[in-house]
């Protein structure tokens, strides 16, 4: 059994940074995929950032050279450093992971992060 668990989000003016953290738990997590979506209302959830087991990380477009996805050396936590923030940012963002290539998902439960002056 996989779980995880975000935190970190909060009201910020644009331009901001803020520091997302998703902690995951169980003895089946391995750090095989990890990433961080977001979604807002009305919209399909849209993949943020990823890093995949040897390290190799993938970025949104919208994102690529103000955030950044990065993990713990025990790969148990991994963290969304967002930089630059702006309105379009808004949404609830949450972290998944996979244990393989065959498993399911596992997401977290979500952090709302809002960005506004």
């Amino acid at each position: 059994q996989v779980q995880l668990v975000e935190s970190g989000g909060g009201l910020v003016q644009p331009g901001g940074s803020l520091r997302l953290s998703c902690t995951a738990s169980g003895s089946a997590f391995n750090g095989y995929f990890v990433g961080w979506y977001r979604q807002v209302p009305g919209k399909e959830r849209e993949m943020v950032a990823t890093i995949i087991s040897n390290g190799l990380t993938n970025y949104a477009e919208s994102v690529k050279g103000r955030f950044s996805i990065s993990r713990t050396k025990a790969r148990n936590t991994i963290y969304l450093q967002m930089n630059d923030l702006k309105p379009e940012d808004t949404a609830v963002y949450y972290c998944k992971t996979r244990i393989s290539s065959l498993s399911g998902d596992v997401w977290g439960q979500g952090t709302q992060v809002t960005v506004a002056s």
